[in-house]
């Protein structure tokens, strides 16, 4: 068995959690401008926006929590590690992502039934959404960076939220002109807008976190066969499987050798196939069992 570390678990845990903390100031801050903002503007838009960037925060004191446990080194509880703990932290996002939806979309509805919005577009308001969005930009962009980086799927998610907070607070920016213009149904409208973006994100997310937690074949069948078999005393390679995200690859497979050879001589196979497996397709852990080839395989083998 071959175990490959794409950087210590401790340091990585360290960067993750600074990066978050970092983010949660931020939105806590931007959360209570656009409150004060909101309110004394009467923009629904605006106190809809503060709620999604109140998602935000929350799920970075979960991400915070979640990163400390999913850096914590295999046991016999959990023999495979406890990364999906942080994997399931991006599904939590989506959890909230649901929430708000739900918030913005019946408070929208509600409006444009009693006939629009009695919101103001202030030169307060305009300033805070303003700054919002150039913060939301400038966050999401940095998470993103990191997130790859540090191959971690809690920043990479939190980024994703953190960019439709930017989309939002444009959309609102926009919404907020057409109010300025004369036209009050566009506070609730924009509104709407902003659940969609929310939703799509949400729905980003999933494709990414789904397939991880079912375990999904994380790398084809293929490669990994023509990797092991391109490995010198490799006679058929089958059974493979794998699974996990990027820097999280668990990967088993078996492999047929002559019969003949010692066990010192498989064994040594073996490890070379892990070595090689591990480090093309990127793997942290990878499994190879030895079997003596068959009849058939030797048949196979000398036509």
């Amino acid at each position: 068995m071959i175990q490959k570390k794409t950087i210590d678990r401790e340091l990585r845990r360290t960067e993750i959690t600074r990066v978050l903390e970092l983010t949660l100031v931020a939105n806590v801050a931007i959360v209570i401008a656009k409150i004060v903002a909101g309110i004394s503007a009467h923009a629904l838009s605006v106190v809809a926006d503060a709620a999604h960037s109140g998602v935000d925060a929350t799920n970075n004191i979960l991400a915070l929590v979640l990163a400390r446990v999913a850096a914590q080194e295999a046991d016999e509880e959990h023999p495979y590690g406890h990364g999906k703990f942080e994997t399931l932290g991006a599904l939590a996002a989506v959890a909230f992502f649901s929430i708000t939806i739900y918030q913005l979309v019946t408070s929208a509805v509600e409006r444009l039934i009693a006939g629009g919005s009695h919101a103001r577009a202030t030169p307060l308001v305009i300033v805070v959404m303003t700054i919002s969005a150039i913060m939301a930009l400038a966050i999401s962009r940095f998470e993103a960076k990191r997130g790859h980086e540090l191959n971690s799927e809690l920043l990479i998610a939190d980024s994703a939220h953190t960019r439709s907070d930017l989309y939002a607070s444009v959309a609102v920016l926009v919404g907020l002109g057409f109010v300025a213009a004369g036209f009050p149904w566009a506070d609730p409208i924009f509104t709407l807008v902003i659940a969609a973006l929310i939703a799509h994100t949400g729905y980003a997310i999933l494709k990414t976190t789904v397939p991880v937690l079912v375990d999904e074949r994380a790398v084809d069948v293929q490669t990994i066969r023509r990797i092991a078999l391109a490995t010198g005393g490799v006679v058929d390679c089958y059974n493979v499987r794998s699974r996990g995200r990027e820097g999280e690859i668990f990967a088993e497979l078996t492999i047929s050798c002559d019969g003949s050879l010692d066990v010192e001589r498989a064994h040594a196979i073996a490890d070379s196939v892990e070595h090689r497996v591990a480090s093309e397709v990127g793997a942290r852990e990878v499994v190879v069992h030895v079997e003596p080839e068959t009849t058939v395989q030797q048949a196979q083998r000398t036509r």
